[in-house]
């Protein structure tokens, strides 16, 4: 009753906030871009892969995550970024107002295999994509300027090599969110936040090397881009002495 009596009251709005709404519009577009590169001429939606290999990109290019699935790409993707229900998010491994980019390997050559149907052909399947996921991770550590990616976790061992397959890589992030988040004080204080939150994570839990290790790749690239965000405003000759008149720029 109330609703209808006052519908601009925000009380009663049920869409989620802008910027959590763009982010689901823009991963959607995303997902539902056709694949040019499938073998069967085919250009089936770059989301309704069921096998695949993706990695996140930050605002700055840096690759920060890498993942695959054979549950589908879309499913896995919009676990990650939309409903917090990976533990990359939950511990605040990841950030997804961080993502800018996304990149995806798909295996369209797997595409029917079924883990529950057929476990030999998933095997296969299997291997391939641990394998495909060690080629993308090492290339992401090797262009991050950081030597490092935010993963708890390294991608499976195995002596199994192949060939890096096409990709399609798009943007998440609309021009209205990136005015938002783009600044670079925003992002310090994003980065920080989340950070804050792995601390305390770490500092409740018995943890593995694995999220210490993200902790300190976290502190490099926050550092990084502090002390970027410092020289681009001037430096150390900015910085007030003794005595001079307190107040902001």
């Amino acid at each position: 009753m109330a609703a209808t009596l006052f519908p601009d009251n925000p009380d009663f709005i049920k869409r989620p906030p802008f910027e959590t709404d763009e982010l689901r519009r823009c991963l959607t577009n995303y997902l539902d871009t056709p694949f040019e590169f499938d073998p069967s001429g085919a250009r089936p939606l770059v989301g309704n892969y069921r096998w695949g290999v993706y990695a996140f990109f930050d605002y700055d290019d840096e690759p920060i995550y890498v993942g695959q699935t054979n549950e589908q790409l879309r499913t896995r993707i919009r676990r990650h970024l939309t409903n917090q229900r990976t533990d990359a998010v939950a511990m605040s491994v990841l950030d997804p107002f961080e993502v800018h980019d996304i990149e995806v390997w798909p295996l369209p050559q797997f595409q029917d295999v079924d883990p529950k149907k057929d476990r030999t052909a998933a095997m296969a399947a299997r291997l391939h994509l641990d394998a495909l996921e060690r080629r993308i991770t090492a290339q992401a550590i090797t262009n991050s300027q950081f030597k490092a990616i935010l993963n708890e976790k390294d991608p499976p061992p195995g002596e199994l090599t192949v060939e890096v397959p096409p990709s399609t890589r798009g943007c998440i992030v609309s021009d209205r969110v990136r005015e938002i988040r783009g600044h670079p004080d925003f992002r310090i204080a994003r980065r920080a936040l989340i950070m804050s939150r792995l601390a305390q994570v770490i500092s409740e839990r018995q943890v593995k090397g694995g999220l210490r290790r993200v902790m300190l790749t976290q502190a490099k690239r926050l550092e990084w881009l502090a002390a970027r965000r410092f020289e681009a405003t001037g430096g150390a000759r900015t910085v007030p002495q003794e005595g001079d008149q307190d107040g902001e720029e």
